[in-house]
């Protein structure tokens, strides 16, 4: 944003400008997982806690207080601003809410509080989660495989800065509109998990456990033929017999995702392993709770064959495909498949052995006709009520990207003639940091480690850092100014 184009009153400042003298602007600790304690006292916020404006609280790590001590850590305090270097997204930005213990964070998190002279810390929060400073930290980020933005640049970033009175109200508005959002997302996310209960439910009721006495109960292995896909070898990555294959990468619940289908060569073998329209390929190998994970193969892509990744089932002629396919995905929802699993190295395997062995209903062919037909047309509806809560959740996310470009361009609320500009606030940071002697880039580095030797009970106590119950000892370490 040019100067030009700010709204009365406001200024533009890089973001390491707008922490005054008593402030902090620092990465957090080098803690590594050799560092932390269960039972320690002092709380290790990582990475995963720092959400896109609100605390996550996902973490539950610790270290001790001679292992802080020891580290030299620094503690942060309720309130302080958590900026995350390393996505996902990149530039998150949060609250701290504080607790009943010390806490320390990560070097892969940014600590910001603005000081009693800066800005105002929810405002800048919001600030730094805005679509205009979200772009800048993109652009600065660094790194091939893990994307990052240091510090350094992190300070570099340009804010359009409101006064302060304007900072709380934009404040007050926008979490009012944020809540009401947050609300109705909350919602949406509840209806989206009854759809898939509802479609669980229709599999279950049409696949029920007790059958009829005019079906038959058989296995799998009975119902119709099991073969295991081709194992891959690097020598089978070029020859003169090169055919698509399918592996579990593109088999999903009742869909084949065409769009990274791979070849081999499948010299002397491919009929073996061709795939037929009608076949049903399962996953053999995946996360327990997605073992076994169906789907019909209906002709595309043509000519292509599958991997030992997936297990093949082909009906026998008095058994529909469909139907083959409501029985698996009725067994997948049952959690059927997990009874059967081994699992070796985190991934769980479906052998054809037990898959043979798992009860396979089936009902007169007219009577799988019907079902099958029922079937289609309740997930029809399902399919249609998901789509619809999907696209009211993107709608969600645009709208929360909206309320925060609004609220950081100065359309959200009136600018007021009567309010201190934020260039006197600016100026007030600045002539601070020369009063106090201190030049710019100390008031933005880490704040004064301890001096060796020097033990955590010397330290004195920060606001709302310690309960009764925990030592007074791992708390903010503070200095004169």
């Amino acid at each position: 944003m040019r100067n030009t184009e700010l709204p009365p009153g406001w200024d533009l400042a890089p973001l390491a400008d707008l922490v005054s003298i008593d402030g902090v602007l620092s990465d957090g600790d080098w803690v590594e997982s050799k560092d932390q304690d269960p039972d320690g006292e002092v709380r290790l916020v990582q990475l995963a806690d720092v959400g896109d404006g609100f605390f996550r609280d996902r973490s539950n790590r610790s270290l001790t207080l001679a292992k802080a001590d020891e580290l030299r850590c620094t503690f942060i305090r309720e309130g302080d601003v958590l900026v995350a270097r390393m996505p996902d997204p990149l530039g998150r930005a949060c609250i701290y809410p504080g607790g009943n213990r010390p806490a320390v964070t990560v070097v892969d998190v940014c600590v910001i509080r603005p000081g009693r002279y800066g800005v105002d810390n929810r405002w800048l929060m919001w600030a730094i989660n805005s679509p205009q400073v979200r772009g800048q930290i993109s652009s600065l980020q660094t790194g091939t495989t893990r994307k990052r933005i240091s510090r350094k640049n992190l300070e570099t970033v340009q804010v359009a800065v409101p006064p302060l009175a304007e900072q709380r109200r934009v404040v007050e508005i926008l979490e009012d509109h944020l809540s009401r959002l947050d609300a109705a997302v909350r919602d949406l996310e509840a209806a989206h998990r009854k759809v898939s209960s509802f479609r669980k439910a229709i599999l279950l009721s049409l696949v029920p456990g007790d059958c009829p006495e005019s079906w038959e109960v058989t296995t799998v292995g009975e119902a119709g033929a099991i073969d295991l896909g081709r194992q891959r070898h690097p020598d089978w990555h070029h020859g003169p017999e090169m055919h698509p294959y399918l592996r579990v990468a593109n088999v999903f619940e009742d869909r084949i995702d065409t769009a990274d289908v791979m070849e081999m060569d499948f010299s002397g073998v491919f009929d073996r392993y061709k795939l037929e329209p009608g076949d049903i390929l399962l996953n053999e190998g995946q996360s327990p709770h997605l073992v076994g994970r169906p789907a019909l193969y209906r002709g595309e892509p043509a000519g292509v064959a599958f991997t030992n990744s997936l297990l093949r089932f082909r009906a026998r002629p008095d058994v529909l495909p469909e139907w083959a396919l409501m029985v698996f995905r009725r067994h997948l929802h049952a959690r059927r498949f997990m009874r059967e699993v081994r699992i070796t190295t985190n991934i769980a395997h479906l052998s054809s052995k037990r898959l043979k062995a798992v009860e396979f209903p089936i009902p007169p062919m007219e009577e799988q006709k019907r079902l099958v037909q029922r079937c289609e047309e309740l997930l029809t509806d399902a399919d249609a009520l998901e789509r619809g809560l999907s696209q009211g959740l993107q709608r969600a996310k645009s709208l929360r990207k909206a309320l925060l470009a609004r609220a950081f361009d100065g359309a959200l609320v009136p600018q007021n003639s009567e309010d201190e500009p934020a260039s006197a606030l600016l100026e007030q940071i600045r002539v601070g940091r020369a009063s106090s002697g201190r030049s710019a880039a100390t008031v933005r580095g880490r704040q004064p480690r301890k001096a060796a030797g020097t033990t955590a009970s010397k330290l004195a106590p920060a606001p709302s850092a310690v309960s009764s119950s925990v030592s007074r000892t791992a708390v903010q370490q503070e200095f004169e100014l």
